[in-house]
């Protein structure tokens, strides 16, 4: 059996997790990178790369050549970043990589700069077929993934010319800005995703069902944070950054999880699936068997140094408060509508009125 490299962060998704939706982890349009490479079904998008490799060799200064020895030097340590062995041979590998990393490249550039979109794109120039199938989905599968490294390398070397300036030395981390604070640390797209979601600070991990926190008068409230697993409580308003699920998300959500499983020390993603299954009450289908869905493959932990341990102990602790538990039934149970507000203040001024005339008469003996 090859062992794994130190670099090692692309991989096949296990089989046991692949069974539960095949489609989710599947190339169905577009291959990135060796492991569904020349595969028929995805041939199709395979002369639509090399028109973009076209375009960008138009606005470089170096060579196709130049792009193949330069990615030659590299090919041990780009093939160590896989999990299993690549059967192509060196020249095939290298042209394998050549394509797909312009093609990615030419992706970024074409959606920072619209007005490199050419008559001929297939991607940029019919916005729901780059929604649908287009690299956008293509790079949340984790069998879909090239390393950032090679990306980067390469756009350097190409010195690439965009409306008659030369951005020579420009790196993709300051082509997509917005991204800076974790580029420099994913090792590919999707490990891009998985830190972008992850919260600021280390957070808990199981939580009390929707239902107990009612009951012990928790408020739900919309989060502000831009960290969607940035789940936090401060007195007794629980804050949920919104979660927008669109027919992509299940999907999305499966690789990051399974990339998270095979390589990664943190368990946001796995957290975040199990909590945010307790806190769903039902008012959405789609939201409900969406998480329902990704539950079966989250692993429900116990641990008290897991990431969101912390929260768990904050709202148990909470629902433990006594004072807590009785306001909330009071105001749920008898302070739930204006009449029957009015209906249990009358009833503690006809008590009152009931007392006072008791002790009179008791005085008045």
């Amino acid at each position: 059996m090859r062992s794994l490299s130190e670099g090692c962060c692309i991989y096949r998704v296990p089989q046991e997790t692949r069974c539960l939706n095949e489609s989710d982890f599947t190339p169905q349009v577009i291959s990135i990178g060796p492991l569904h490479h020349g595969k028929e079904e995805l041939k199709e998008m395979e002369e639509h790369k090399r028109r973009y490799l076209k375009h960008f060799l138009q606005r470089t200064k170096v060579g196709i050549e130049e792009f193949l020895t330069f990615i030659k030097d590299k090919e041990a340590k780009l093939r160590s970043y896989n999990s299993e062995n690549i059967e192509l041979t060196s020249d095939a590998f290298v042209t394998m990589i050549l394509v797909d990393s312009i093609f990615m490249i030419e992706c970024l550039l074409r959606y920072s700069n619209p007005d490199l979109v050419t008559n001929d794109d297939r991607i940029f120039g019919k916005s729901l077929y780059i929604h649908l199938q287009g690299p956008a989905g293509a790079n949340t599968l984790l069998v879909n993934q090239l390393p950032f490294f090679i990306l980067n390398d390469l756009f350097i070397l190409a010195k690439t010319a965009i409306h008659g300036e030369v951005l020579d030395g420009l790196s993709l981390i300051e082509l997509k800005n917005i991204l800076e604070q974790h580029f420099s640390k994913a090792e590919h797209m999707l490990d891009l995703l998985r830190l972008c979601l992850e919260p600021s600070d280390d957070q808990p991990q199981s939580i009390p069902n929707a239902t107990e926190l009612h009951q012990a008068g928790v408020k739900f409230q919309v989060g502000s944070s831009e960290h969607l697993l940035n789940i936090t409580i401060n007195k007794g308003i629980l804050e949920i950054p919104l979660l927008t699920i669109y027919d992509t998300t299940e999907g999305l959500f499966r690789n990051l999880h399974a990339f998270e499983t095979v390589h990664c020390d943190s368990c946001y993603i796995n957290g975040y699936i199990i909590m945010m299954k307790n806190l769903v009450t039902g008012d959405s289908q789609a939201v409900s068997n969406c998480l329902r869905n990704l539950d079966k493959q989250a692993i429900l932990y116990f641990d008290n140094n897991s990431q969101y341990s912390a929260l768990v102990q904050d709202l148990k602790a909470y629902c433990r408060y006594p004072l807590h538990r009785w306001k909330a039934n009071l105001k749920q149970n008898y302070f739930n509508t204006p009449w029957a507000s009015i209906s249990v203040i009358a009833a503690v001024v006809l008590l009152l009125f009931t007392i006072i005339q008791a002790v009179c008469s008791i005085i008045a003996l």
